[in-house]
């Protein structure tokens, strides 16, 4: 079994040692080819990268990337590594059929973990899951997708969620690969487990802020019940910004002496949100329990406040942007590892523009679509 997929795999996972810091193209090289019955036409890796070329250039689809591909000049092709034929050495695309068989066979662990960031160094990781709503056929359910990102916006991988299971399970496999020595995982509610707790801070040497809410009760209650309203450890955070105005005040509380009963727990968090709409006046208000092993001298309620934030982050700055800028929930990609693999060649994207300075992704596959053969390989770092 694929640590990345409910599937049998028919070639081994790329080995991740000693790749982080290669230029993509290396990398892919280490993605092992897939098996195809009708022989091998267009390198492997050349396809891959023209189907990423094409989602930089804005490509929402395979028949997008195809004729993306049909109308890649020479040099583009060359570039791209694209096949020679006759004598006077003609570069010719793949089709879009081709294009589509490729990325649907290819691994998809392999692709996700060698197309991601590295998250070796970061303050944070955050984890969290989404459905590609579009892939949903029949009696088959959309691909549900669980994601981390580090503090920056940087997708470092994702794995799909097996059907009839949720994300609990996917979550040591999706981190099991990386170096977390010293950096903090926060994830939402559902993966407030003690097994998860005890896999990062005893095996992975990482920290955690995880949120706690009604799907853990008795811990939710002891949460609620603490002495909040003696605590002086209190960080107030008010910003304007998206129509609304917020005021956040986090409260910390070292429980380490208060039978938390929750492993490594050192201090509990409590942040009130309040909301005010600028449009319509309207004012909500809402708490949020969380548990983390950091020590007061490790975190201080200001930390708190910020990782927290980072855990919502990546509702923002990835899976809002695969919806609205790359329209991923209408997509109509349902075979084989498409829905997996597209998405993946979309966080490439994503990391891509951000680290070419691009805060506003639809600005940047703007300026990547002005230029369309030569910005996107040009932001790859394809030669």
């Amino acid at each position: 079994m694929c640590r990345k997929s409910a599937t049998v795999c028919l070639i081994k996972p790329p080995v991740l040692e000693g790749v982080a810091g290669l230029p993509l193209v290396e990398r892919l090289r280490v993605l092992p080819d897939p098996p195809r019955r009708r022989g091998v036409r267009h390198s492997f890796v050349a396809v891959l990268l023209i189907a990423a070329s094409a989602v930089v250039a804005g490509a929402h689809s395979f028949a997008a990337i195809g004729q993306w591909a049909e109308n890649a000049p020479q040099h583009a092709l060359a570039r791209l590594g694209a096949r020679i034929i006759g004598v006077l050495g003609v570069r010719v695309a793949p089709s879009t059929v081709t294009i589509r068989r490729v990325i649907a066979l290819a691994c998809l662990g392999g692709l996700a973990d060698l197309t991601g960031a590295d998250p070796t160094g970061s303050d944070a990781v955050s984890v969290d899951g989404k459905a590609a709503r579009g892939s949903r056929h029949g009696q088959t359910p959309a691909a549900h997708l669980l994601a981390e990102m580090t503090s920056d916006g940087r997708t470092i991988s994702q794995l799909r969620v097996p059907d009839k299971t949720n994300e609990i399970t996917c979550f040591t496999a999706l981190l099991e690969p990386y170096e977390l020595t010293g950096v903090t995982v926060t994830a939402d509610a559902l993966h407030t487990q003690r097994g998860h707790v005890r896999f990062l801070v005893q095996e992975k040497k990482a920290h955690y802020l995880l949120v706690v809410k009604a799907n853990q009760p008795e811990l939710h209650h002891r949460l609620r019940s603490l002495p909040w309203k003696g605590v002086t450890a209190c960080r107030y955070d008010r910003e304007t910004g998206h129509g609304r105005r917020e005021t956040r005040a986090t409260r910390a509380l070292t429980v380490t002496e208060l039978g938390l009963d929750f492993p490594h727990a050192a201090q509990a968090v409590r942040i009130l949100r309040h909301r005010t709409d600028l449009v319509s006046g309207k004012v909500s208000r809402q708490t949020v329990y969380a548990i983390t092993d950091l020590t007061s001298q490790q975190a201080s309620p200001q930390r708190l406040g910020q990782l927290a934030r980072s855990q919502w982050t990546i509702e923002n700055r990835l899976h809002f942007v695969r919806d609205t800028t790359f329209r991923e929930d209408a997509s109509k990609i349902r075979t084989g590892h498409g829905p997996e693999n597209m998405a993946t060649l979309r966080n490439l994207a994503i990391n891509t523009l951000r680290t070419a300075g691009h805060a506003n992704i639809a600005a940047g596959l703007r300026h990547a679509s002005y230029e369309p053969f030569t910005r996107p390989l040009d932001l790859l770092g394809i030669a």
